[in-house]
């Protein structure tokens, strides 16, 4: 269900996980699959960490792609294997199976010395949406890091997923921040940082690397479903693009990738620059006046994503706000329950809603100041 959860079918089914020697799979993936095989920028990022002390947490579903995850870290950084942390999130959605899921990566941790923690998904449900699904995961994965005092996340996705995810979000109309997605080097909130080493190779390739290395990893049955967008796409989309396709997609896909990538940090280094938000939150618009459509839209986007509540503005109601801001024109505007966007006097300011006051529904609706 969640990307980098699954891979091909493994073909030694029978063999328990106790009975293999992880330490020896582990070292022989990373003959295989050489450091340099591993996204540059996440080598990078490690190099400059080398004598660090804090842990390196493990996302470990117990699929193909972070089975290899956990084995390349364990094996090219044999200095950090005492700091390796393995996190597992139990949905419990696919009951028995979820339960096997978590035995099975319990059960490679030990043979490796890796510490361990997972946690069962308590309010989960059959049905459970993608997204509410991936937000139980990382809530789980964020108390885990401040546990641990860690920072650093690392996660199993890979080349497929690239391609899985910018066809999903051209679908919703991304611009080059959605669509850079998953990067290699995230940093987040909070000064925590996701790692992705495997942007470099394909599902195939991961799938390959641990059959020839002899391991057995689990798979998620829902992956084989159409029930979610990511499967279709996954299941039917993908795999005739790149019948269609005279060269090789998902590498173009992840140059592309990094193109976006590019681009994204490009802007948003440009409206560092500009310090447009640096008085009490509030946005100065003559900061703003003349620049591109670009800056503008990325500098309302910044400051709606430091708004509570105003997160689920429409993307109508976006489009009437930068209309708003880019002309300068005094406005009103709710942004849910929680308050309103003011325009007065050249300034762009949170206006918090009085207690007691009605909830303002219609986001769209706006009057004069």
């Amino acid at each position: 269900m969640a990307p980098g959860s699954g891979s091909a079918m493994p073909i030694f089914k029978l063999m328990s996980a106790s009975k293999i020697n992880w330490p020896a799979c582990a070292e022989t993936l990373a003959q295989a699959l050489p450091r340099e095989r591993l996204h540059p920028a996440v080598l990078a990022w490690a190099e400059r960490r080398t004598n660090g002390r804090k842990p390196w947490a493990v996302a470990f579903s117990g699929g193909a792609d972070s089975l290899l995850l956990l084995l390349l870290l364990w094996a090219h950084w044999p200095g950090r294997r005492g700091r390796l942390v393995a996190l597992h999130f139990n949905h419990a959605l696919r009951g028995r199976f979820s339960d096997r899921d978590e035995t099975f990566c319990r059960q490679v941790c030990r043979r490796l010395r890796v510490r361990y923690w997972s946690a069962r998904w308590r309010a989960g449900k059959n049905g459970a949406s993608e997204a509410e699904a991936r937000t139980a995961r990382f809530g789980f994965f964020e108390r885990k890091l401040r546990v641990i005092g860690s920072r650093a996340l690392f996660l199993g996705h890979q080349q497929d997923d690239i391609a899985e995810t910018m066809l999903m979000r051209i679908a919703r109309g991304s611009g080059t921040a959605g669509l850079a997605a998953p990067r290699p080097v995230h940093v987040m909130p909070a000064g925590r940082v996701h790692l992705r080493p495997l942007l470099t190779l394909k599902k195939a390739e991961v799938a390959a690397a641990l059959r020839s290395a002899r391991a057995v990893w689990r798979e998620d049955t829902t992956n084989g479903s159409d029930d979610f967008f990511r499967n279709r796409i996954r299941r039917s989309v993908l795999p005739a693009w790149r019948r269609a396709a005279d060269r090789d997609a998902l590498a173009g896909c992840a140059v592309t990738r990094e193109l976006l990538e590019e681009d994204a940090v490009a802007l948003d280094a440009w409206l560092d620059e500009l310090r447009v938000g640096e008085r009490s939150g509030a946005i100065e618009l003559a900061r703003l006046a003349g620049k591109p459509r670009a800056i503008v839209r990325r500098a309302l986007h910044r400051w709606l994503l430091a708004r509570p509540g105003a997160d689920g503005l429409s993307r109508q109601g976006f489009a009437s706000l930068l209309a708003a801001v880019e002309d300068g024109q005094s406005t009103r505007r709710s942004l849910g329950h929680e308050g309103f966007a003011v325009i007065r006097r050249g300034w762009l300011r949170f206006e918090r809603r009085r207690p007691g006051a009605a909830s303002g529904r219609k986001r769209l609706n706006s009057k004069a100041v």
